[in-house]
This record gives structure tokens, sequence and C-alpha cells, in this order.
């Protein structure tokens, strides 16, 4: 089972400790479940190397949760043995990409998925831009899931469209 903390407090495998860290940051940001369908879906949004991974979920969170390498590396490793994800070696990283096998465990948790999401919003929204970065991740997400999952008709890349020209029309259009 892995442990994921918030802050900036590191697991510290040599000391076989898990330090929960007692720095009022509120509620702790991810059980082992949760983060595993963020990076799942950061990572069918696009093939990422781990750092960008950590990147990443530092900015949904407006900076308030930066994983460790030690959280997001294991992670990797377990999601890969899952099948949900293939590893490329790209220079001396690691490219991670989706693999169908985890599109389809996006797909059938797209709730919890959704659910996770938008509990990251919520806590990117204390930061300034913040509930900006986050609804646009989540309307990316939106749009991918509906415009290229399964099941998803011409009709509905059609509509994806539309509302997309409306809303940019609606946005620019703001005195």
């Amino acid at each position: 089972m892995f442990h994921f903390f918030r802050g900036h407090h590191r697991l510290h495998h040599e000391h076989h400790h898990h330090h929960r860290g007692g720095g009022g940051r509120g509620p702790k940001m991810f059980d082992s479940g949760a983060m595993r369908y963020v990076v799942l879906q950061l990572i069918a949004d696009k093939p990422r190397h781990g750092y960008e991974l950590i990147k990443e979920l530092e900015a949904l969170t407006g900076g308030s949760y930066t994983p460790s390498p030690g959280a997001i590396y294991p992670l990797l490793s377990m999601m890969a043995d899952m099948g949900h994800v293939d590893i490329v070696k790209d220079g001396n990283k690691k490219l991670y990409s989706i693999l169908p096998e985890g599109q389809q465990f996006l797909d059938e948790n797209r709730a919890m998925v959704d659910a996770v999401m938008a509990r990251l919003s919520g806590s990117a929204g204390r930061e300034d831009g913040g509930d900006l970065r986050a609804l646009m991740h989540a309307l990316k997400d939106a749009v991918i899931s509906r415009g290229r999952g399964p099941g998803s008709t011409r009709e509905h890349v059609d509509a994806i469209r539309a509302i997309l020209k409306r809303a940019i029309t609606e946005i620019t259009q703001l005195n």
C-alpha cells in the first residue's frame, strides 16, 4: 500500500516509518486510490515523464501539494505492472503513456475520477487563478472523454465543437 502526504512531507523509505505530518494544511490531499485516478487521467491527457506529473499535480493544487518522487515512481511502476501504462525510454528519462486497459479503467471509474479532480479543483481555488486552471483541466478532460472515448459519435464531436465555439465567443465578448 502506498501512502501519499500533503505539502512537502516526504516518505522516508530508509527509516521504514510513515510520517503523516501535522502541518495544518487541511485534510489529507490523497489516498492511494485517489492518486492513482489523477495520475492516470493526467497520463491519458498526454504522455508525460514522472517529473512532469509531479509539477502538474503541484499546479492543479495551486501549489498546496507536491508529491515526492517516492510517491509517484512506485505508483507508476505499479500501474505499468497492471497494464494500465506503457513506459518508453526517452533518453535517460521514462515517458509514461496510457494503454487501452488504463483508458478502460478510467472510463469505468469516470465518476470517481471526476470527483477526485473536482476535489483538486477545490484545493486550487485558494490560490489566485487556481479556479480557472482547474476548470480548464476539467473542460479538457470532459472534451477528451466525450469526444474521443468509446461510444463517441460524429454527433458528439460536432456538439462539443459547437459548445466550445460558443464559449470562446462569450469569453472574448466579456467587457
